[in-house]
């Protein structure tokens, strides 16, 4: 049975002090659901420390990281490598909104990074704007997260209306049938189980309220 993924993108957020503080917290009143999975994407700077505190506690949650490169293991000052993100990591997210607009990512860019994900065992999360965003041709974990949802520094965000988001589900689904579906959008835990419970989505992406462990928790329960 495939579990219900409830990601957690961080972003450019916390140091390792207050990372290791979130996990304090959330694992206070964290009990897992066999139905479900948490998959934490932090900083590249975090993965390590968060991950080993995770371990210590026996937290059953898996790790994701935000990006990868488009180049191998090699002389590419500032990358972080696919063999690199594999040895903390089972998922990395490709081609969010905020990295197509603020480092100009192209498609082929982002396809290069799809192909050396899935060559080295990782699961590839991949952001869609709308029903028009190109997809790779391999197999993957598509999130569907419209712009105007997606709370950014110094902007509103709306809720995207249940009917579109399960229309675009089939949609992507129709195109790539061997896919997880996740909805990203102005997540919280009023409205999770409004996205979870349409057919086709097996999740959500969770940016501006997965930094509170609370709110994040208070979501993965309402899942």
């Amino acid at each position: 049975m495939q579990k219900t993924l409830i990601v957690a993108n961080w972003k450019s957020n916390k140091t390792i002090s207050e990372g290791l503080n979130w996990i304090a917290e959330f694992s206070q009143n964290f009990k897992e659901v066999t139905e479900k999975e948490v998959v934490l994407c932090p900083s590249f700077t975090l993965l390590y420390p968060i991950k080993q505190a995770v371990k210590d506690r026996n937290l059953q949650i898996k790790f994701g990281a935000q990006d990868i490169s488009n180049f191998p293991e090699g002389p590419f000052t500032g990358e972080v490598n696919a063999r690199q993100i594999k040895e903390i990591a089972d998922y990395v997210i490709i081609g969010h909104s905020e990295r197509r607009k603020n480092f100009k990512e192209t498609d082929e860019v982002l396809f290069e990074k799809v192909k050396i994900a899935k060559e080295a065992s990782l699961v590839p999360i991949f952001c869609v704007q709308n029903e028009n965003t190109l997809l790779p041709p391999e197999d993957l974990v598509i999130a569907y997260e419209p712009p105007s949802s997606i709370s950014t520094s110094g902007s509103s965000a709306k809720e995207e209306d249940p009917k579109e988001v399960l229309r675009i589900a089939r949609l992507l689904k129709s195109k790539k049938p061997n896919s997880l579906i996740l909805y990203g959008g102005s997540v919280d835990a009023s409205n999770v189980s409004t996205f979870t419970k349409l057919e086709g989505i097996s999740g959500v992406l969770v940016g501006g309220k997965s930094l509170s462990p609370k709110d994040f928790l208070n979501i993965y329960e309402n899942a």
